[in-house]
């Protein structure tokens, strides 16, 4: 069987939380419940980073605007992260060449990850933490339980991936007005700093 539905969905994960990708298809692998995860994502050195930046980003995705900060910085991070697991994936298939596998893998995590970006920029127009703090807690489970489906059931977990990344591009798109107004903020406060200084 092929193995675009599991690089699909890795793909759309990765765009969420590349680290728990890594560390959870690493982890399905050494303890042998899935032969699909290729021995580069099992290796102890590649699950401790992965295990040791997961929980980084989970403090870090929870804080009012330091999770818009950690995003911008991962905007390169996550859909590499996505090319490079779908690029594994394939090799360990051997159905689908590894340039088609890491376009579909980095594509996909591209447009999750902006998203993701995009709903965090307008959770921000709103000062309490409580949000952040929901919404990061969903998007790990979401994430988990849709990795684990992808082991067992692929096919239905690109459809559930596919689902929350139609969802969630139309969901931006409707809330573009407040990330225009969180941007605007950001500048003004930038703008304020810097005559303060001057």
């Amino acid at each position: 069987m092929t193995a675009l539905p599991l690089i699909f969905t890795a793909g759309w994960a990765s765009g969420v939380n590349a680290y728990a990708v890594v560390l959870l298809l690493g982890l399905f692998g050494v303890t042998g419940i899935s032969d699909d995860v290729p021995p580069a994502l099992q290796r102890t050195d590649v699950l401790i980073a992965a295990a040791v930046l997961f929980l980084i980003e989970a403090v870090a995705d929870k804080i009012p605007y330091l999770d818009s900060f950690w995003d911008a910085m991962h905007t390169v991070v996550r859909p590499a992260s996505g090319a490079v697991v779908a690029a594994l994936l394939a090799d360990q298939d051997g159905s689908l060449p590894q340039l088609a596998a890491g376009a579909v893998g980095g594509t996909t995590a591209l447009a999750s990850h902006l998203v993701k970006a995009g709903t965090r920029m307008a959770i921000n127009t709103s000062p309490e933490p409580a949000s952040n703090i929901v919404m990061s807690l969903a998007e790990d489970g979401a994430v988990a339980g849709i990795v684990t489906l992808a082991i067992f059931h692929p096919v239905l977990a690109s459809v559930c991936a596919a689902t929350l990344l139609i969802s969630g591009l139309l969901l931006v798109y409707f809330l573009a007005s407040r990330i225009r107004r969180y941007i605007l903020r950001r500048r003004l406060r930038r703008q304020r700093k810097l005559e303060r200084v001057s």
